[in-house]
């Protein structure tokens, strides 16, 4: 087991939450590659099982192919089972080569496009400076164990911090957490009608995660049963938002968010933007770490 994990760790340099996607589309405002310049997908399930095919208890399996933001260079998105559950890994290829990672921006100011983009889009449940110098967009998904693992940090944080808004922004992982676009359906529902009933529901909710994976195996009606009963816990009309959920508007509304973090190539969830700059790996960042970087983002905002 150990090794298996220690060789995945290695040399994928796999994100830190432990059930990841990224977006299939390709960037906004960026010409998808003709399909000569991307690899097929016989050729990316080829090199994955000559790269690691030693390894019994690593199952790849191809998620997407698309262009990145760099002329020429595929980005490679692939859904990795191990014997502890699934996570994603992403590859950037060009020709002959391939290497693991994320994309780094680069520039005097390498994170204003994405500020830019998310002080204008933005739009889930928010919390903390009415008048805030800088805002943090966090982009999770109910269902996500890292997510939960996160928030007692990031309540740490925003009561130590009163310059500071947050913003939570609906990305459901569809396509391996199988009750999440329902959770955040309520969660923009919830929103709709009370901002502080959000956030209590986004709270119960990650409290109970392990009960709502119990109440999915039972069945869909008891899985809404469960969201009705934080619904109403968080003091809000559980009827009348269970009826939203269903909405063509409320569809709407979590099509715009997940464009949105395909517009900002969201990775995984929990991703992080303190002021434009992405925090993909907030999991493991060490305590003493969070604190001083938005500090010093307070500082060179200059207000």
């Amino acid at each position: 087991m150990k090794r298996t994990l220690a060789v995945l760790l290695a040399i994928l340099i796999l994100a830190s939450c432990a059930l990841a996607q990224t977006s299939g589309a390709a960037p906004a405002g960026k010409a998808a590659q003709s399909g000569s310049n991307l690899p097929s997908e016989a050729t990316v399930n080829a090199f994955f099982h000559r790269m690691f095919g030693f390894e019994p208890n690593l199952v790849f399996k191809v998620a997407s192919i698309k262009a990145s933001p760099i002329d020429g260079l595929a980005e490679v998105t692939a859904v990795v089972s191990t014997p502890k559950g699934q996570q994603m890994t992403k590859l950037f290829v060009a020709k002959d080569y391939a290497v693991a990672g994320d994309l780094m921006p680069f520039g005097a100011d390498p994170f204003a496009r994405d500020r830019a983009i998310l002080e204008k889009a933005a739009f889930g449940p928010s919390k903390g400076a009415a008048t805030p110098v800088i805002t943090i967009v966090e982009f999770g998904d109910l269902e996500c164990p890292a997510c939960k693992q996160v928030q007692p940090a990031i309540e740490k944080l925003m009561s130590e911090e009163p310059k500071v808004r947050l913003i939570f922004q609906n990305y459901p992982l569809d396509q391996i957490h199988p009750w999440a676009q329902k959770a955040a359906a309520y969660v923009d529902c919830i929103m709709r009608e009370n901002n502080d009933a959000a956030w209590k529901f986004i709270a119960s909710v990650y409290e109970q995660q392990d009960a709502m994976n119990q109440q999915h195996e039972s069945g869909p009606a008891g899985l809404t049963t469960k969201f009705n009963e934080l619904a109403a816990g968080a003091g809000v009309d559980a009827k009348k938002v269970a009826a939203c959920t269903d909405s063509a508007e409320t569809k709407e509304r979590l099509a715009r968010s997940k464009k949105l973090g395909e517009e900002v190539a969201i990775a995984s969830t929990p991703t992080f933007f303190i002021n434009g700059r992405r925090m993909g790996n907030v999991v493991n960042m060490p305590p003493d770490v969070l604190k001083p970087l938005v500090d010093f983002e307070i500082a060179e905002s200059g207000k």
